[in-house]
């Protein structure tokens, strides 16, 4: 395990029903291919042993016996194997018989779990032979080792941290109190389910509800393996329906009806980062306060062996991944559910700034327009927060403030969106009084340094300042969370507002809004105005056109902001580490990047987010949209003088 990603595995083997021999040759045959694809847990169906619809078969001694011997025949060849093996089996304990699973590693039976909750009820009768287990623990003898045996088990691998697992079985998962939320306070980020659930209408759809919604609740990955082919058809059908979970999401899911393994590299660094960003999610120390034996285990760790190098990684011996690491983390990939995540935030931006004006008892805004992204988003919100509030629009003052790098397309497209809006279009020329203000300072005009720059922004800030207070009215910031996180704003320029509708919208998600309006419009001239503002390249503007062309390009400069939004994203919900961020970028922007240039943009993000700090500490209030903000009154609370240097050391 490198970087908090274990390779997991749900499979469903082939069985007889009662032949458990057969039935353990398939088992062992499954471990092996588990070992051989790299996984570190192989999770098989419940009672693969002897096959769950056995019946009153399972009163038989014979057949007891014979998931007996099959049991030390899966043990012994484990001996040598880098992977932990759970399914259940029929057990027989003070003339009791229970449905256990056992936990076998490297030629040990780490455990007996026996299944807490036996469902009596439709087609299932597990308690006409089978005992439930209770909270006790003790040990037994087994083959001649003493084994754990009882409901509150944990399973830790000493030299994999974080690599802590827990068992349930089937009907354990569909009570109303299932036995992984104990698992998950005292400690476990895993749950194993060996499962036999039978095939009905509909119910693959909630089985799949019912193990994402667990995993959430617990944040834990949750390893779901269900009986399939092989089992009796005399009254019912198992479909191999196998999942794999992580904190509400399904890495992996089998096709039904079809015997075969399904895997997934679950991210156990991620969890334990989202437990510790959860201050309310109590965890017990290793769960003895709560009647738990952790039992320890040893698996050769990946950092220690020669393995298969990841492309683009050069140097770093890594499993490749195999998950699906999205490009666009603040960006619904799905078509539909990004139009109902923009409508939300979009609703939440408008929300937040119709608040602020009524309470401020203003009936008018100031905001300056470029012809950018940015600044359409919060002219779009300003109106949608103006509707709300029962506002007339032409309270909205937008104002372009055209100077040295103005470009007659931006010019033209910030005049015709306000007017599709049926705001008010204000006018200030700000050249001359730049050049003014540069000649006062003794500054060379044709020095076009950060002083040049700057100039210009803060003008048109004071100018928005002066008309707030000439007409009463309140300033609307227009910069997004990637300038703030990068420092990309004019310190007391645009950095400042009376209120930043977009301070928490990252610029990936900029565009997705702004379509999205566009989509509304649904032809006429504000579609036509969004679409060309969509089209226009990202720039401040704030050096002199080159044949009437944008001279100036935003992520020339900084770089691409599709990379700086997912570095922020890792950094900020989970505090990932460079080198763990980088390696998932390499996974995710494979083909579009190549490694150089994503550590390059990495070196240049962690630079600018540590120095630029200062101007996210006194930055001015704005809604928080998603699971990420900047706000130093919520979200990011960092001193401003803070090193970078352990980060920039990884990433040397």
């Amino acid at each position: 395990m490198r970087d908090g990603f274990l390779k997991v595995m749900a499979a469903t083997p082939d069985i007889r029903v009662a032949d458990c021999d057969f039935n353990a040759e398939n088992i062992i045959r499954a471990v092996g291919e588990a070992e051989g694809a790299g996984a570190k847990l192989l999770v098989l169906p419940e009672l693969c042993m002897t096959g769950y619809t056995c019946g009153d078969l399972f009163l038989q001694s014979t057949l007891i016996t014979g998931a007996l011997n099959g049991l030390y025949r899966v043990r012994e060849a484990t001996r040598g194997m880098d992977v932990a093996v759970v399914f259940t089996l029929p057990f027989s304990r003070g003339n009791k018989l229970y449905n256990v699973a056992a936990v076998i590693q490297d030629g040990r039976v780490l455990g007996l779990v026996p299944k807490t909750y036996l469902p009596n009820y439709s087609e299932f009768y597990e308690a006409r032979h089978f005992t439930p287990g209770d909270e006790r623990t003790g040990h037994i003898l087994l083959f001649g080792e003493e084994v754990p045996f009882g409901t509150k088990l944990l399973f830790s691998c000493k030299n994999m941290e974080n690599f802590i697992f827990g068992v349930e079985i089937c009907e354990d998962l569909w009570v109303a109190n299932p036995p992984s939320g104990e698992f998950a306070c005292a400690g476990a980020l895993l749950i194993a389910n060996p499962s036999a659930s039978d095939e009905t209408t509909g119910k693959a759809e909630y089985r799949r509800q019912l193990v994402s919604s667990q995993s959430a609740r617990t944040v834990t990955a949750y390893v779901y393996a269900d009986a399939g082919e092989g089992e009796s058809t005399t009254d019912l059908v198992f479909a191999a329906h196998n999942l794999i979970a992580e904190n509400g999401t399904i890495l992996s899911e089998s096709v039904r009806f079809e015997n075969g393994s399904i895997s997934a590299e679950v991210d156990l660094e991620r969890l334990a980062a989202e437990r510790r960003r959860m201050t309310t999610y109590r965890v017990a120390a290793r769960g003895e306060d709560k009647g738990f034996e952790t039992v320890y285990f040893t698996l050769p760790s990946l950092a220690d062996i020669p393995e298969k190098e990841n492309a683009g990684l050069e140097g770093l011996n890594l499993i490749a991944l195999t998950r699906h690491i999205d490009k666009a983390p603040f960006v619904p990939s799905d078509e539909k559910a990004r139009a109902a995540r923009c409508e939300e935030i979009i609703r939440i931006q408008a929300m937040g700034l119709k608040k602020r004006l009524i309470h401020t008892g203003m009936s008018r805004a100031v905001l300056g327009i470029s012809g950018g992204l940015d600044s359409t988003l919060a002219l779009l919100v300003t109106c949608h927060a103006f509707e709300l509030a029962g506002l007339d629009k032409s309270g909205i003052l937008a104002v372009t403030m055209p100077c040295f790098g103005t470009t007659g397309r931006t010019y033209a497209n910030a005049c015709a969106l306000v007017k599709a809006l049926k705001a008010t279009l204000c006018e200030v020329k700000i050249e001359e009084a730049v050049r003014l203000h540069l000649r006062d300072i003794g500054h060379p005009l044709d020095l076009q340094d950060v002083t040049y720059e700057n100039a210009q922004a803060r003008e048109r800030t004071q100018i928005l300042m002066d008309m707030a207070n000439g007409h009463n009215a309140l300033v609307v910031g227009t910069g997004d969370m990637s300038e703030l996180a990068l420092g990309f704003a004019t310190y007391n320029g645009d950095h400042m507002s009376m209120y930043g509708v977009n301070a928490s919208v990252p610029k990936t998600l900029v565009r997705y809004l702004v379509g999205y309006f566009a989509d509304k419009a649904k032809g006429g001239e504000l579609e036509k105005v969004l679409n060309d503002i969509l089209d226009t390249p990202v720039s401040p503007e704030l050096l002199p056109p080159r044949d009437g062309e944008i001279a100036q390009r935003t992520e020339d400069i900084v770089g691409p902001y599709e990379l700086h939004d997912f570095f922020l994203y890792y950094v900020m919900r989970f505090g990932f580490a460079p080198r763990k961020i980088y390696r998932m970028a390499v996974h995710a922007f494979a083909g579009d990047y190549d490694s150089e240039t994503i550590l390059k943009w990495m070196r240049t993000f962690y630079r600018r987010f540590f120095a630029q700090q200062f101007k996210r500490s006194c930055m001015p209030d704005g809604p928080k949209v998603g699971s990420v903000a900047l706000s130093p009154r919520g979200d990011l609370r960092m001193p401003s003088d803070a090193s970078a240097a352990l980060w920039m050391k990884q990433l040397e």
